[in-house]
């Protein structure tokens, strides 16, 4: 009988270190393919693929031939962010949060000046609360004064009564955080579909999730997959507008989680803060990069073509 106790409490363990280990690989490879959406989406977003075609055969004609679209990257950044209490900065010392680090890093970059125009999070703000926000006019006016959106929310809806955990009460369960997604991811949509029609030429990003409670047993594996699931569903929303993008925070928070959350176990702290904000501006540092190997290949293709074809016509 205590063999038999012995081999099912072993099948046990294994089962539990097999479920932690394939939830684990799983969150970390949807966070790879969301930080490789992110940056190819800011590179289309600042920096277009230059298309050369084959140089016009020479017909006599006196026309012009087109030129090569040129770049939209200006480099100038008017920036203004939405959401909640991670969009306000909550639980950074300093008070600067991702959005003041993101405008001061893009400062620093090569080409790039940015301004913050004004950050709009509120503490506790749900999917259901922006909504009502973004019928404002003040709020409108906001936005449609900034070339670049940062869109914080999401986490209150996924995450009430998960807190709950930290005080010794029952914890929620993986069914009771996937009752939230359904309704929640159907609101983000229409939250990053509005803000696109208030300011249709602004660059939208959107800040995925991360699991503020994986240090948690009990909220380790349910907390990664609806996190997972939900920043997957951000995903494809997003990847229907070229305007917008997801930068992908999870990977960042799932081996630092001690060294980047706040006291409060929920927000980020300072140093978390500045790994989003470094992720942000990497986005735009690779696209700047790719920007000043476009106009290089500008030149390189203007030198390349012949007299004749410069001129607009035959040489007589």
């Amino acid at each position: 009988m205590f063999i038999s106790l012995s081999c099912q409490e072993g099948t046990r363990v294994n089962s539990s270190k097999w479920i932690w280990r394939s939830v684990g690989s799983i969150s970390i490879a949807a966070t790879l393919l969301l930080l490789y959406g992110f940056i190819a989406a800011v590179r289309s977003i600042t920096a277009p693929e230059l298309m050369v075609s084959t140089p016009p055969v020479n017909t006599g004609s006196s026309q012009t031939p087109a030129a090569p679209a040129a770049a939209t990257q200006t480099g100038e950044f008017r920036v203004a962010a939405i959401g909640d209490s991670l969009a306000k900065g909550t639980g950074d010392d300093s008070g600067s949060g991702f959005v003041r680090r993101s405008v001061t890093l893009l400062n620093g970059q090569e080409g790039h000046k940015a301004q913050l125009i004004n950050n709009l999070g509120i503490n506790g703000l749900t999917t259901q609360g922006l909504l009502t926000k973004l019928d404002e006019p003040g709020v409108s006016y906001v936005l449609k004064k900034a070339n670049v959106i940062i869109v914080s929310i999401g986490g209150n809806d996924l995450f009430q009564g998960a807190q709950a955990a930290q005080t010794g009460k029952e914890p929620p369960t993986l069914i009771g955080l996937r009752k939230a997604l359904p309704e929640a991811s159907k609101r983000l949509q229409k939250v990053l579909t509005k803000v696109g029609k208030i300011n249709p030429k602004a660059k939208i990003i959107y800040v995925g999730l991360y699991n503020p409670f994986s240090d948690l047993p009990e909220m380790k594996v349910p907390g990664n997959l609806v996190v997972t699931e939900w920043n997957l569903a951000a995903m494809a929303i997003t990847n229907q507008n070229s305007n917008m993008t997801l930068i992908p925070t999870f990977d960042l928070f799932q081996q630092n989680l001690s060294v980047y959350l706040s006291s409060d176990h929920f927000h980020p702290n300072g140093q978390g803060y500045q790994a989003i904000a470094e992720r942000i501006a990497q986005g735009f540092a690779v696209a700047a990069t790719k920007d000043t190997d476009q106009a290089d290949r500008e030149q390189q293709f203007a030198s390349s073509q012949p007299a004749e074809v410069k001129k607009g016509g035959n040489k007589e």
